[in-house]
């Protein structure tokens, strides 16, 4: 989700709710403490050196259980770090600390914005050699010139 989407649908709802993969919620008294542009220069595996941008949320359950978010004011904390820090329309990533401070994609399923678990992957498969499916074998079609006393075993 980008930060375009997520103040669209802030306009639209009554509720700021955060849904994690396992189903179960952020606590409705979290705060957004941080949001915030950041910026990864890499070199990947295949020697492209990359810059990726995302915009951070970072949810903290805090124990003043009276604190609830609402939408507006959610707004205008992103609208002041757009101002401030000068943050363009790039995807959303939220961290969140559970058993570990995990980071998340964002989505949003009609009601409730969706933490949604992020996975690793090789930048460069292709200087990897790493096949982009796994090949189809018909094992009745292989043919083993390996035979005993060859020395190939």
């Amino acid at each position: 989700m980008k930060l375009s989407e997520i103040k669209e649908v802030l306009h639209t709802v009554e509720a700021v709710n955060f849904e994690l993969p396992n189903g179960t919620f952020v606590p409705e008294n979290f705060h957004v403490t941080e949001v915030g542009l950041i910026t990864k220069n890499l070199i990947d595996c295949g020697g492209t050196v990359r810059k990726e941008k995302v915009v951070n949320f970072q949810l903290w359950d805090a124990n003043d259980y009276e604190h609830r978010l609402k939408p507006q004011k959610l707004i205008d904390i992103i609208q002041l770090s757009e101002k401030v820090l000068g943050i363009d329309d790039y995807e959303i990533e939220v961290e969140y600390q559970d058993t570990t401070i995990g980071k998340y994609d964002l989505d949003f399923n009609g009601k409730n914005f969706v933490l949604v678990n992020k996975m690793t992957a090789c930048l460069a498969q292709d200087q990897c050699g790493i096949p982009s499916e796994k090949p189809k074998v018909i094992l009745s079609n292989i043919t083993n010139s390996c035979k005993p006393g060859s020395g190939c075993c």
